[in-house]
């Protein structure tokens, strides 16, 4: 299902690192015939050559998580978390992925063959990181 509306780009040093650039995009996904729709904005925290991965954010919390993989045959792997305390319905998952492909992906899509995700649902334990000293 498409998109129902996508907006405000910005690129900027993100995190405590500062190395990665993040990517805000709002979404309107249509969950179904009777027009509901789940608000997600989408952050761009990590970028390599082969990889990327996105933070949902819904009514200004952490939601979902997807860390995209793309490989050397063009397809494309992604393992999608949703956080339990976003609360995000089963019935809502196809509408989340349709509409972040339709959105992120435009060179290949699940109707095809060529993209993939796994979706689990967590909570993050912490953040760790290297220590300076």
């Amino acid at each position: 299902m498409p998109a129902l509306g996508a907006h405000s780009v910005c690129c900027a040093p993100f995190g405590a690192s500062g190395f990665a650039t993040h990517h805000l995009r709002a979404a309107a996904i249509r969950l179904g015939p009777n027009l509901v729709t789940l608000m997600i904005t989408w952050k761009r925290t990590l970028r390599t050559p082969s990889s990327e991965r996105f933070l949902g954010l819904r009514d200004g919390a952490d939601a979902v998580a997807i860390d995209l993989h793309y490989l050397p045959d063009g397809k494309v792997a992604g393992t999608v978390t949703l956080l339990g305390s976003a609360k995000i319905a089963e019935d809502e998952i196809p509408a989340l992925l349709s509409g972040f492909d339709d959105d992120f992906l435009p060179g290949v899509d699940l109707a095809s063959g060529n993209l993939t995700f796994t979706v689990i649902r967590g909570e993050v334990v912490g953040n760790f990181e290297a220590n300076a000293n």
